[in-house]
């Protein structure tokens, strides 16, 4: 018998040690689809979460404008980028942990706790996939500053569910499918093969992460009856902090179920904000 969904979700958020959270992700993750063959609908249970999850000391978390610019032409720039994605999938992990928990009081299908349980267990082995390049590299996680606004969102967003699954999966993973093939190209022409392998597992599986997101907001729009597409806009312009920037990777989005005209409004319409 495992212990409720919201409460594995709150025990990962808690943890600080960046491996320790994705190895405790990774093995909660393996415990709910093995009760799901088991049960229906195992317990989901209610969680009270923190506002801000558990992280280590490390890295010096600073403010956007502040963090060094990556030089990919040198090793040491692209051990910078491999620690910017180390440092996003850390928080992925915590994001989709959170969405169970700090909504779990909304009921939902069994469905969309088997898709943020199973992105959450995606991301922690995106982490450690990023790790062990950073390894070779004689990097690790924590050894460069990151961005300190990676968790705004999810602040933005802790009161409006519809609001998190726009901002986060539908905006800013859908941001990674745009940025992550000029990623893959920068190490492809460095011929560091496993940082390529790395990131194309992590292309591909975002993919299925936006999906969720636009899924389950769809999902939502039909239940309470609201125009997807119009609502999307009204939640970005009142949480996103800044213009959607192309140029956009329209396959891939359209794949996960974002077509153009959801996006392509608001690269002009949302203000920037101080």
């Amino acid at each position: 018998m495992i212990k409720p969904l919201a409460e594995m979700a709150c025990d990962v958020l808690q943890t600080a040690d960046a491996v320790a959270k994705t190895q405790l992700s990774r093995r909660y993750a393996a415990d709910w689809f093995a009760a799901r063959q088991d049960d229906a609908r195992p317990d989901i249970g209610r969680a009270d979460p923190p506002l801000r999850p558990a992280r280590p000391d490390k890295p010096e978390l600073l403010s956007p404008r502040d963090v060094p610019r990556r030089r990919p032409g040198t090793p040491e720039g692209r051990a910078a980028i491999l620690h910017a994605v180390a440092h996003i999938e850390l928080n992925a992990v915590d994001l989709h942990w959170d969405i169970i928990a700090r909504f779990s009081d909304v009921p939902m299908p069994i469905g969309f706790f088997d898709d943020w349980v199973k992105a959450a267990d995606e991301e922690s082995k995106h982490f450690g996939l990023v790790s062990d390049c950073l390894a070779r590299l004689g990097s690790h996680y924590g050894a460069l500053p990151a961005h300190a606004g990676m968790w705004r969102a999810a602040e933005d967003t802790a009161q409006d569910f519809m609001g998190r699954l726009a901002v986060v999966p539908m905006v800013l993973e859908a941001r990674g499918l745009d940025v992550t093939p000029g990623m893959i190209d920068i190490f492809r022409k460095a011929k560091d093969d496993q940082a390529v392998a790395a990131l194309e597992v992590i292309y591909s599986e975002e993919v299925h992460h936006v999906a969720y997101g636009s899924k389950w907001f769809h999902f939502l729009c039909g239940r309470h009856d609201k125009d997807p597409k119009e609502i999307f806009h009204d939640l970005v312009r009142r949480y996103f902090h800044g213009p959607l920037k192309p140029p956009f990777n329209e396959e891939k989005r359209a794949e996960a179920g974002l077509p153009p005209d959801f996006y392509w409004p608001l690269s002009d319409e949302v203000p920037l904000r101080k």
